[in-house]
């Protein structure tokens, strides 16, 4: 008999790290009320807690969405100048 592996979306584990914060009900119980391992309760909150950090970078936006961002603005820049210049050329070579 196979197993097959459940998959959480991001907001029932964001739901349920909460949950273990407030500290209203102990990590057995929210387990048992999810039908969860306290593991994975733990792992989920450790993860929480290690990227929080990156809520409040630049507006909501982490590092690596910045970074991608200007690298895609810096190619576009490039690609407006290149087409500029494929435009000149062509006029000058059709002179």
């Amino acid at each position: 008999m196979s197993r097959t592996r459940k998959n959480y979306n991001s907001s029932f584990k964001t739901k349920v790290v909460l949950e273990i914060l407030k500290e209203r009900e102990t990590a057995a119980e929210i387990a048992r009320k999810y039908r969860l391992h306290q593991n994975q309760i733990s792992q989920w909150k450790k993860q929480f807690i290690e990227n929080a950090g990156s809520v409040f970078e630049t507006k909501g936006e982490s590092g690596r969405v910045k970074e991608a961002k200007q690298k895609e603005e810096r190619y576009l820049k490039t690609i407006g100048q290149l087409k500029m210049d494929v435009d000149f050329l062509k006029e000058a070579l059709s002179r």
